[in-house]
């Protein structure tokens, strides 16, 4: 992950837990920092230098827990995704605030359009790849609508970008979502 792309993302700098089986049936748990979330998972800084299984449950403060699994690891930090995918409305609420929300799906929205342009598409035409309504994909792209996780998948195949990328890359420039 690059400086600059750590530097663009919202930070929550929550308290949570990481709760894993270490393998011999014990369950280990060990301190964490959230410092941002979205509706597909979190990136968590360790309290400790523990080791972390590659699946665990992140318990965050409200008392909401989330299966995870490890998608990366760099020293004491972990980006973690949800094993059910997306979050719900409801699980979402609990992990970050309205306004902390309205900037992350600005901020989808924002590398949602500046990868469609760059790949020459317009609203409508990734409206219809998708089968959703060119009013959708404005009011995505503005920030306005949620999009689920199977047509973020999509649109990172069909624009040829990573979905790291559409979640967690940087904003562009002319937009304050961070």
């Amino acid at each position: 992950m690059s400086d600059h792309r750590a530097a663009v993302r919202h930070h929550t700098l929550r308290t949570g837990m990481v709760e894993f089986d270490n393998g011999t049936g014990s369950i280990v748990s060990v301190p964490c920092t959230i410092r941002d979330v979205s509706g597909t998972g979190a990136r968590l800084a360790l309290n400790s230098s523990a080791w972390v299984a590659e699946e665990f449950s992140l318990i965050f403060s409200s008392g909401l827990r989330k299966a995870c699994r490890v998608a990366w690891r760099k020293e004491r930090l972990i980006g973690s995704a949800f094993v059910e995918g997306y979050a719900s409305v409801d699980e979402q609420a609990a992990m970050m605030t309205a306004d902390e929300q309205a900037r992350h799906r600005l901020g989808i929205g924002a590398r949602v359009k500046a990868a469609r342009e760059t790949r020459g598409y317009t609203q409508g035409q990734l409206a219809e790849r998708l089968s959703v309504t060119p009013a959708f994909v404005a009011l995505a792209e503005n920030g306005e609508a949620d999009i689920p996780l199977y047509q973020l998948m999509h649109i990172a195949d069909l624009l040829m970008v990573g979905l790291d990328g559409l979640v967690a890359g940087p904003v562009p420039e002319d937009v304050d979502a961070a």
